[in-house]
């Protein structure tokens, strides 16, 4: 088995068990349960195909993935409460997952069709994050890439190592692998974020929350 398939098999089961729990989460019945679960595992790379070239139909051609993303789904559907309760807690290492398998496998993807090093980086945002932003909008939640913890930037430094020929070797893409999870759960544990700007005041308001005369 070549190690696409394997970064391709890890980051399926997931996402798909991502997108189910957040289903479930927000109450939605069995059929809502499976579209999030598989929109979570395929989104991203769905969008990825149609911004390097790469035609949407080869989706039906991933058949065994799909099966795959079904089982964990419903797996995740018949799991008992407390173990549910047990994978919130490392909820955010089962995304850490996701995120770094499908970062390298969008980036793997580019590559072998000699696509530049910004496409790369594209593809591997894409691929990591965006089955988990469009679940994310599918429940009404803000995505999870736009805010919070650093999320994306872990991505985009899987696909620049793999775009610039750092990581090639089987063992280095494991390296890789296990980097991305890693940095993934110290920017949580430790709440690093990128600057941002509130604009939460309001206009026409000063620092103090009094207002400002116009006049």
């Amino acid at each position: 088995m070549h190690v696409f398939d394997v970064f391709s098999i890890i980051g399926t089961i997931a996402f798909a068990m991502s997108g189910a729990f957040v289903a479930m989460e927000e109450e939605y019945d069995i059929l809502g349960v499976v579209v999030l679960g598989l929109v979570t595992a395929f989104g991203g790379g769905i969008i990825r195909n149609v911004l390097i070239g790469v035609p949407v139909t080869t989706l039906w051609g991933q058949g065994d993935l799909i099966v795959l993303a079904m089982i964990s789904v419903f797996v995740a559907f018949v799991l008992p409460l407390g173990l549910i309760q047990h994978w919130k807690k490392t909820e955010a290492l089962f995304d850490a997952i996701g995120l770094s398998a499908f970062a390298i496998q969008g980036a793997l993807y580019a590559t072998e069709m000699n696509h530049p090093l910004s496409a790369v980086i594209v593809a591997a945002v894409l691929t990591g994050s965006g089955g988990g932003m469009v679940r994310d909008l599918l429940a009404g939640r803000k995505p999870l890439v736009l805010r919070d913890e650093i999320y994306a930037v872990w991505a985009m430094a899987a696909g620049v190592a793999i775009g610039l020929g750092i990581a090639t070797k089987t063992w280095q893409l494991l390296t890789l692998f296990a980097v991305v999870i890693l940095f993934r759960m110290l920017s949580v544990l430790y709440k690093w974020r990128l600057p941002r700007r509130s604009l939460h005041r309001g206009i026409g308001q000063a620092p103090s929350g009094k207002e400002v005369s116009s006049g």
